[in-house]
Formats: structure tokens, C-alpha cells, sequence
């Protein structure tokens, strides 16, 4: 028999409370009953993101979100900056393609954050960039960006700020009103920890100025369709009636505990990640700007970074994550979000040190569990 444990940055593990919820029989969605739902969901939600803006919320992943900022906020003829630091980064580019927009891209080395200056730089340059693209925690790297300072550059502009924060949001700092980020987009199976299928924005006067003149194609993204329904505490389409029930539980999970308490244990859980990971004489992918959302680790000299995950995972049942394109098979990647604990972690590197061991990584065994417990304590 075999325990499964997810320590993979999305799907991440969902709590029983939020499971329980998504087994009861289903209710309709335009009755009063699941109004009251919307409106509770809508108003936790703002605590999340840390704003006083509408969130609109779309049965989809959270690629759906990245599509609508794009065709919600532009028209033929504009220009974005795109900043591509990882897999994720490189979508909004390939989504501007997909629509015609002509984009900047600001390329940065793989496990390295986005220089603001930079960013700076070609907005000064090139005034007909109407849409600024960022990524708030870079999966594929473990890197997180420094999005406040990024903030300040943009504001300067009439370019507004649009940050992928589908694998940061309820995991790490993202104050969206304080910091000025115009758009915010996120997904639902990270550190909302509910299963994939809802899709969330927030978006701010300055962002809405720009969607009222946009004229790309749309339909089912279509903010504004979004935004009147919700005045009426509505949807325009069927919405995921159970994950909406689950959200609702999951705020309240996460309300509970207080963003700033979220914060710190993921920074601590985090924190002991990185520590266990150089106990072991491992390295880590992104030293200097790295997440406390995931952690992106590279795979010793030697060992096959492809068996390593999949050995993990199918004869212990320990799932972490591979590196993904130019990555793969060189990095392996372990979440510290949503519903997961300190428990798991022990888990997860004691079963690491098992596996490296027996696929010839010398080391000395129980150090990584031990750096982990001391800094967990």
C-alpha cells in the first residue's frame, strides 16, 4: 500500500474541511443561496489580494486569467513589455503572439529575477507600450520577483502593471493596492488550496480606463461582462458551482490564520528547505532571488534528475516536481504552499536522502532531515 504525499507546486494538497464541502449535493447558481456564496467569496477574496478593487472570478486555470489581461487591456496596434524569466513568464509572450500584439521582451536568465532598472529603461524608450507583464513567483525556477519595486518603475507610466500571481498569491507578499499593481491574476489550486478550475483578477481604475478602450476580441474573458454581472452578485456564464463552495471554505481557512502568519510559515518552511537542501551538499538553482513558494534545487552531477522524480513518486509516493524545458532533468522542485506542512517536508527529505543515496549521490544520510528539523523547530 502506498501513501501518496503532494509536494508539488500545483495541484498543492487540499485541506479535509475543503473536501467535505465539495461532496454535498450540488445547488443551482442563480438562486439566493449561491448569491450568498459569490458575495462571501467576492469580499475574502479582496482580503486575500489585498485590495478594495473587484476580483472577477472565471471557470478556468489560471492561464484563462493571463489570456483575458491580455485581450481585456489591449488593441491592435499596442505594445506590451513582457518580462521572461521562465516558463511561465515566456506564456504572456506567446499570448500577445496569439492575438497579434507586438511585445518588448525582456529576457532574463533562468533562476535570476527582473533588474526594475531595466524595465525602466524600455519604458523610457518606447512610450507606446501600453501593458507591463510580470510574474510574481516563477514556478519553473523557484524565482521570485521583487514586484513593489517593479511597481514603482511602471506607475511612472501610462503603462499599467499586469502580475501572474497564480503560483505566489496566499503564499508570499503581493499588496496589491499599497504596491499599485493594476492587475492581478492567480489560479486556484496553489495557496487558495482547492482542486484547478477557477481563475481570479483584480483590476484597478487605471487598469479599467484601459479596458473601456480595448478593442481585441473577445467573449468569455470579457471583463466588462464580468464586472456587470457582478454588480448584480451574479455570473455571466455557469459557474464551477462545488469549487466555488470549496473557495469559500478555504478563505475562511485562510482568514483563520491571518495572511501574516501564512507568511511567516511559508518563509520558515521555506527557509528550512534551503537549509536542508545545502546540508546535503545540494545546490540551489536560484540563491539569490529565490521563493518561498517552491524551492528549485539542481540535480547532482551524475544522477538522472528525470528517475530521481519519478522514482520518488512511484515507489514511495512522493510527488515533487522535474525541471521544465531547458530545465528538465537538471533541477527537481519542492513546494512549501497552500495546505502543506512541516510533516511532509520530513517526509519528503527523508525519502530524498533514500532515493539520492541508492542512485550513488554521496552524502552523509540524515544530514538534510536533520538541517530541516533544527530549522523547523
Amino acid at each position: 500500500m502506498l501513501k501518496n504525499y503532494l509536494l508539488t507546486p500545483g495541484p498543492t494538497p487540499i485541506p479535509p474541511r475543503v473536501l467535505e464541502t465539495m461532496a454535498r449535493p450540488i445547488i443551482h447558481h442563480r438562486t439566493p443561496e449561491f448569491q450568498k456564496v459569490i458575495q462571501e467569496v467576492e469580499e475574502d477574496l479582496k482580503y486575500v489580494y489585498q485590495t478594495k478593487n473587484e476580483v472577477l472570478i472565471f471557470a478556468a486555470s489560471g492561464t484563462g486569467a493571463m489570456e483575458g489581461s491580455i485581450i481585456n487591456l489591449l488593441s491592435p496596434g499596442d505594445k506590451a513589455l513582457v518580462v521572461r524569466g521562465g516558463k511561465f513568464g515566456e506564456r504572456f509572450g506567446d499570448i500577445c503572439q496569439a492575438y497579434g500584439i507586438e511585445f518588448t521582451a525582456l529576457d532574463v536568465e533562468w533562476g535570476k529575477a527582473a533588474d526594475p532598472k531595466k524595465i525602466d529603461e524600455i519604458l523610457k524608450k518606447d512610450k507606446k507600450i501600453k501593458a507591463v507583464y510580470a510574474t510574481l513567483c516563477e514556478t519553473s525556477t523557484g524565482v521570485s520577483t521583487d514586484i513593489e519595486a517593479v511597481s514603482k518603475v511602471v506607475k511612472n507610466y501610462e503603462a499599467v502593471l499586469v502580475v501572474d500571481a497564480i503560483s505566489g498569491l496566499a503564499a508570499i507578499p503581493i499588496k496589491t493596492d499599497e504596491w499599485g499593481v493594476d492587475v492581478v491574476v492567480s489560479g486556484s489550486q496553489k495557496g487558495l488550496m482547492i482542486p484547478p478550475g477557477l481563475a481570479f483578477v483584480s483590476v484597478s481604475p487605471k487598469a479599467w480606463a484601459l479596458i473601456e478602450k480595448s478593442t481585441l476580441p473577445k467573449y468569455y474573458f470579457d471583463f466588462k461582462a464580468y464586472r456587470k454581472a457582478l454588480a448584480k452578485t451574479d455570473t455571466p456564464f455557469t459557474p464551477a458551482i462545488n469549487l466555488m463552495i470549496a473557495l469559500k471554505e478555504a478563505l475562511k481557512i485562510i482568514k483563520e490564520e491571518g495572511l501574516e502568519a501564512i507568511f511567516e510559515r511559508h518563509n520558515k518552511m521555506a527557509l528550512a528547505v534551503r537549509s536542508a537542501v545545502k546540508a546535503m551538499g545540494l545546490e540551489l538553482f536560484a540563491p539569490d532571488a529565490y521563493s518561498d513558494g517552491v524551492t528549485a534545487v539542481k540535480v547532482p552531477q551524475g544522477i538522472d534528475g528525470e528517475k530521481l522524480v519519478k522514482t520518488m513518486r512511484d515507489k514511495y509516493g512522493v510527488g515533487i516536481a522535474g525541471g521544465q524545458d531547458e530545465m528538465k532533468g537538471k533541477i527537481f522542485r519542492i513546494a512549501t504552499m497552500g495546505y502543506i506542512t512541516a510533516s511532509d517536508l520530513v517526509v519528503c527529505f527523508a525519502i530524498l536522502e533514500i532515493v539520492l543515496n541508492d542512485m550513488g549521490y554521496k552524502f552523509q544520510l540524515g544530514s538534510g532531515v536533520r538541517a530541516l528539523e533544527e530549522t523547523l523547530k
